[in-house]
C-alpha cells in the first residue's frame, strides 16, 4: 500500500465513522424531525455519485467508504420519507400528553 492509498483509506474510515453516530441515533430513536428532505436527498443522490466515481477509477477506499455511507444515507432518507415531519407544537406545550405550561 503507498502513501496515497493509506492517505485514502484514513480519510474513508473517518468520514464513515463519523456519520455513524448520527444514524444509530436515528434508527434508534426513529426522529428525523431534524432532518431536511431536500438536503439528505442531494447528499445521498452525491455518495452514490462518488461511489460510482470510485468505481470506475478503481479506487477502493473511496469505493467502501461510499458504500457504507450509500447504505446507511439511504436507511436514514427511507426514515425521513416514512416518520417524517414530527409533531409541531404550539410555544408553551410539551410533548407529555395531558401537560401544558
Amino acid at each position: 500500500m503507498n502513501n496515497a492509498e493509506l492517505v485514502g483509506y484514513l480519510a474513508a474510515g473517518l468520514t464513515t465513522l463519523s456519520f455513524v453516530p448520527q444514524a444509530w441515533l436515528s434508527f434508534k430513536t426513529r426522529d428525523v424531525s431534524g432532518v431536511s428532505l431536500g438536503m439528505y436527498s442531494a447528499f445521498t443522490l452525491g455518495v452514490a455519485l462518488w461511489l460510482g466515481y470510485g468505481l470506475l477509477l478503481g479506487a477502493w477506499p473511496v469505493v467502501i467508504a461510499n458504500s457504507v455511507t450509500l447504505v446507511l444515507a439511504l436507511a436514514i432518507l427511507g426514515m425521513k420519507l416514512r416518520y417524517g415531519h414530527g409533531i409541531t407544537l404550539p410555544a408553551g406545550h410539551d410533548k407529555a400528553p395531558g401537560k401544558q405550561a
